[in-house]
């Protein structure tokens, strides 16, 4: 077996290679020049690095080469237009499902990482499934759901695609927003009766390198995320338990939510630096809830994400303290 994973210096992408690495499998990686990567410098001596893009469609042909195995894990979660979201999250997984396509002998597996953003969100009382028919309610859900389109469509290797909820751990910069926020005694609630599933990061990365060679999983779609079912309320009281601190709720209704997704907006165009919060973002923020059932991914695969959020937050606020990020 040999890996290439795209997306490896981001959050997600990262701790996928760290799962890859520690499991001793062969692994290059796809890095855009200039591309950080001081989340995988350790890892730089034992494994291959590739230089391209996915906006490249010769530069993936070369990173293609040779190997068995493909995780796409680079994906946009923030642009600076709805255009740049389908260029990176559609057009782009184009590239690489045709570059793949090429390869010698075909590969053994294609492995494409979405979003519980492409399936949409739930309703009070019944958690998303593989079965529904997806119903994306933002621009970054749909391009996510093209995205899939063209795995599906395309792709002539066997191939898996997994579908995730929020996302967090060690590393993350979105997170650590509400760990900033209960730091200075603040409880944000922009909705507090939307339910939510997550999943912690190190899971997640299990479960992709398990889905690499597992048989029952081909052509399968599926939702990774732990069972337990929490609300923003929940998360930011779990954080200030941790840390001994006291919170004052802070209620962001729709009202509210909207013009601060709007001024967002305004200064992503006048400065192009893309932002999480967008009125793309508003749909995502006001849904009734974000809950997805992972029952066919433990009942096919036998993979479950175990890490509680108690336990992941704990995780994750050391790395924070240690690496001064809070």
């Amino acid at each position: 077996m040999k890996v290439l994973l795209t997306g490896a210096s981001g959050f997600v992408g990262s701790h996928i290679l760290d799962e890859l690495c520690q499991q001793g499998i062969p692994t290059a990686v796809l890095l855009r020049s200039g591309s950080s990567t001081r989340f995988i410098e350790s890892h730089l001596p034992s494994i291959e690095v590739r230089n391209g893009s996915i906006s490249d469609p010769q530069s993936l042909r070369d990173a293609t080469a040779g190997v068995t195995h493909v995780i796409h894990c680079a994906g946009a979660t923030k642009a600076r237009s709805h255009s740049e979201f389908y260029e990176i999250n559609q057009i782009g997984t184009r590239c690489i499902v045709e570059a793949a396509n090429t390869v010698s002998g075909g590969l053994q597996r294609f492995l494409h990482v979405s979003s519980l953003a492409a399936a949409g969100p739930s309703v009070p009382a019944k958690a998303r499934r593989e079965e529904d028919t997806p119903q994306p309610v933002s621009v970054y859900g749909k391009s996510k759901l093209a995205g899939e389109l063209e795995v599906r469509n395309l792709c002539r290797s066997p191939y898996v695609i997994l579908r995730p909820p929020a996302v967090y751990g060690p590393r993350d910069a979105e997170f650590l927003r509400l760990f900033q926020a209960v730091k200075r005694h603040i409880a944000p609630r922009p909705n507090p009766r939307q339910d939510l599933s997550l999943v912690f990061v190190r899971d997640l990365a299990r479960c992709i390198v398990a889905c690499l060679d597992h048989p029952v999983a081909v052509g399968k779609t599926y939702f990774v995320a732990a069972r337990e079912v929490v609300t923003a309320r929940r998360m930011a009281g779990e954080i200030a338990s941790q840390m001994s601190l006291w919170t004052m709720p802070l209620p962001l209704p729709a009202a509210l939510l909207w013009p601060i997704c709007l001024v967002q907006e305004t200064i992503t165009r006048l400065t192009g630096k893309p932002n999480v919060l967008s009125l793309q973002k508003f749909a995502e923020l006001r849904a009734p809830g974000w809950v997805c059932d992972p029952a066919l991914l433990q009942r096919d695969t036998g993979f479950e994400c175990t890490t509680s959020l108690s336990a992941g937050v704990a995780e994750t606020l050391e790395w924070y303290r240690q690496h001064h990020w809070l």
